[in-house]
């Protein structure tokens, strides 16, 4: 289930690696595109698949920042860790995905802290850290 996607990311990784941006970003979106489908469909790997998702964001954010693309490494951040959000307030969410929906939300609100340590207040940066501190009070856990 997860092998095109391990694939497409070892692409990607190497891309990066040797300096081919375009490749790599290509590369990094198209995962991000497999994760967004194996969550969209029932997925006896939860933990996995969120996992997938997450990952690939965060790659594709890592290799816009080392081009220069602060605003968009902030918005594929603050995306991944919205996404987490919003499936913890799902109320028809399977429980499965919310647990490990809230598994991964610790990484991405890191990752979250990290890139305003780094790079300083960003608007995209502070509006995902809110709707995280909201879907957490507000989120329905199975």
């Amino acid at each position: 289930m997860l092998s095109p996607w391990h694939a497409v990311m070892a692409r990607g990784t190497a891309a990066a690696r040797q300096g081919q941006v375009l490749l790599a970003l290509a590369s990094f979106q198209e995962a991000l595109g497999i994760a967004r489908a194996l969550l969209a469909r029932p997925c006896a790997r939860s933990d996995d698949c969120v996992a997938a998702l997450v990952v690939s964001h965060h790659n594709l954010a890592e290799v816009q920042l080392d081009a220069g693309g602060n605003d968009l490494a902030a918005a594929q951040l603050a995306l991944a860790h919205e996404t987490l959000m919003h499936l913890l307030c799902d109320p028809a969410a399977d429980a499965a995905l919310q647990q490990a929906a809230l598994r991964h939300s610790r990484e991405t609100h890191a990752a979250l802290l990290l890139h305003l340590e780094t790079n300083g207040p960003h608007p995209v940066i502070t509006r995902a850290l809110r709707a995280g501190c909201l879907g957490m009070a507000l989120g329905p856990l199975h």
